[in-house]
């Protein structure tokens, strides 16, 4: 459904390397980087279809997050999900909400989910429906 994300930061090389080890785990490989028509940098993870991008806001004033909006990352199974918080921990980023594990996801059945902030306060979510 989504074609790609795009994440703003104020720690473009840190961002990258954060995403590089967190994106690893799903099998992304290493960023494309661009440079757009007004000087800002980018760092393109495609894979599967969908891509992440890092970015320094177009604007010049500070990145930032939204609150109540969460990023989420298709994982392939239950131990995919608990790996991307670890490395994500594990790289800079914030564990948040419950431990990774099984959830009631209603009419979706069980969703097996972890949350972690990013190293700007994006909040992620790894998902597995199983």
């Amino acid at each position: 459904m989504f074609s790609h994300v795009m994440i703003g930061t104020d720690k473009f090389e840190k961002s990258v390397a954060f995403y590089e080890k967190v994106l690893g785990v799903l099998g992304a490989g290493q960023p494309m980087m661009h440079e757009n028509a007004t000087g800002q940098t980018r760092a393109l993870f495609p894979h599967d279809g969908s891509i992440l991008i890092l970015t320094n806001p177009i604007d010049g004033n500070p990145a930032g997050c939204a609150n109540g909006s969460t990023i989420g990352l298709r994982c392939n199974s239950p131990e995919q999900v608990k790996e991307l918080h670890d490395v994500a921990v594990a790289a800079g980023g914030t564990s948040i909400e419950d431990p990774p594990g099984p959830r009631d996801g209603g009419a979706l059945g069980t969703l097996h989910l972890c949350y972690f902030r990013d190293l700007d306060g994006h909040k992620i979510c790894g998902m597995h429906r199983g």
